[in-house]
C-alpha cells in the first residue's frame, strides 16, 4: 500500500506549496521544486505496475499487461519532459530575466504533458481490464476513481486545488485497486480449496 500511494501523496503535498504563478519572485522556488520532483513523477505509475507484478503470460491478460507497461513508459518519459521544460527551464529563464521564452516553454511542456497523461490513461485502462478479468466487480470503485483522476490530470498538473485533489484521487484509486487485487481470483480459490487427488 505504501509503495503505490507514496508518489501521488508526495505530489499532492508538493502541489500545496507549488507557486500559483511563475514570476521573477517565484522563479527560484518554481525551478527548485521541479528539480526535486523530477524523479518523483515517474513513480506515479507504480500504482499500475505493482498490481500486475510478474512475467506476463501469452494470452489476453499478458497483452494488456504489456500495454500497461508501454503506457507507463510513455507517461514516465513525456511527463518528465513537461517537468523539465515547463518547470525547470521556464523557472530558470524567468529567474534570469530572459523575456519571451517562458511562453514557448510552457506551450512545449503542455504538449509533452498531454502525451504523457494520455499514455497514463491507456496504462490505467489496460491495468483495470486485467484486474477486472481476475477479480471482477471488486475493481470497479478503484477503476472509476482512477479514470476520473486521469481525466482531471490532463490540465490540472499538481496545482492547487484541483491538481492536489487529482493526486489524492490517484492515491485513493491505487489503494482501492491494491485491496481488490489482494483477493484471490475465484478460480484460483476454488482450486486451492479443493482436495488434491492422490495418484494411483
Amino acid at each position: 500500500m505504501a509503495v503505490v500511494t507514496a508518489a501521488p501523496l508526495l505530489l499532492a503535498a508538493a502541489g500545496v506549496i507549488h507557486p500559483r504563478h511563475l514570476t521573477a519572485t517565484t522563479a527560484d522556488d518554481w525551478a527548485g521544486l521541479h528539480i526535486v520532483l523530477l524523479p518523483v513523477f515517474p513513480f506515479l505509475v507504480l500504482g499500475l505496475l505493482v498490481p500486475l507484478w510478474g512475467r506476463p503470460r501469452r494470452d489476453a491478460e499478458g497483452a494488456l499487461t504489456v500495454l500497461s507497461w508501454a503506457g507507463s513508459l510513455c507517461f514516465a518519459a513525456y511527463y518528465s519532459g513537461l517537468d523539465a521544460v515547463a518547470g525547470i527551464s521556464a523557472g530558470t529563464v524567468v529567474e534570469h530575466g530572459v523575456r519571451g521564452a517562458a511562453g514557448r516553454l510552457f506551450a512545449t511542456g503542455d504538449e509533452l504533458g498531454r502525451i504523457g497523461v494520455y499514455g497514463l490513461a491507456v496504462a490505467s485502462l489496460a491495468t483495470c481490464a486485467v484486474l477486472w478479468r481476475r477479480h471482477g466487480v471488486r475493481v470497479l470503485p478503484g477503476a472509476v476513481v482512477l479514470l476520473a483522476a486521469c481525466w482531471s490530470f490532463v490540465d490540472s498538473h499538481i496545482f492547487w486545488p484541483r491538481g492536489v485533489y487529482t493526486m489524492v484521487g490517484f492515491a485513493v484509486a491505487f489503494a482501492l485497486l491494491t485491496v481488490a487485487g489482494a483477493h484471490r481470483p475465484a478460480e484460483d480459490a476454488r482450486t486451492a480449496g479443493s482436495p488434491r487427488r492422490s495418484r494411483a
